[in-house]
């Protein structure tokens, strides 16, 4: 199966944010290089929220280019096999952190957020992750910081896309 095929797949098999997840589809059916960060109208990205095994904190990353606070995540690659693998190798990537293992049940949510030009809209698809035991992180060259905030202190650090991705989490574990 494709990375086009899985992604389509996913998006149907989702439930929730219904209006949302039609727009996705929508785009794809649009913009069939909709998956790859060329397509300027938009393209799929895949996400992760790295949480601790104690399940009580998040790692997020101090972005290079937007200095803000957000979870691991990034364009698909070609030899990414699926979305989940996607947003699993840019979790590991991002943090640093080997033996990260998928939150079950799929995507934790989709957020559309518009972003500089050349391109113009990021279609994320949200996974959740958790670290092993034994995580030490590194920063990595697209960040200038990572650090573990509890829940209760997001809301103070991220925009509102990560507090909803975080509520989202909370509520499926």
């Amino acid at each position: 199966m494709s990375l086009y095929d899985d992604v389509v797949l996913v998006l149907k098999g989702y439930e929730g944010q219904e209006e949302l997840r039609q727009e996705y589809l929508d785009h794809l059916a649009a913009h069939p290089d909709g998956l790859w960060k060329a397509c300027h109208a938009g393209h799929i990205t895949a996400s992760a929220l790295v949480i601790d095994p104690e399940r009580g904190r998040v790692l997020l990353t101090l972005h290079k280019k937007l200095r803000m606070w957000l979870q691991m995540g990034g364009h698909c690659e070609p030899e990414d096999t699926s979305l989940a693998a996607a947003a699993l190798r840019e979790a590991t990537e991002e943090s640093g952190i080997s033996g990260l293992t998928l939150l079950p049940g799929g995507p934790v949510r989709l957020d559309r957020h518009s972003i500089p030009a050349p391109c113009h809209w990021h279609f994320d698809v949200q996974y959740a992750v958790v670290a092993p035991t034994d995580a030490v992180q590194e920063i990595s060259d697209e960040s200038l910081d990572l650090r573990w905030f509890a829940y209760g202190e997001v809301a103070d650090v991220a925009d509102e896309s990560v507090v909803r991705l975080l509520e989202a989490t909370r509520a499926r574990l």
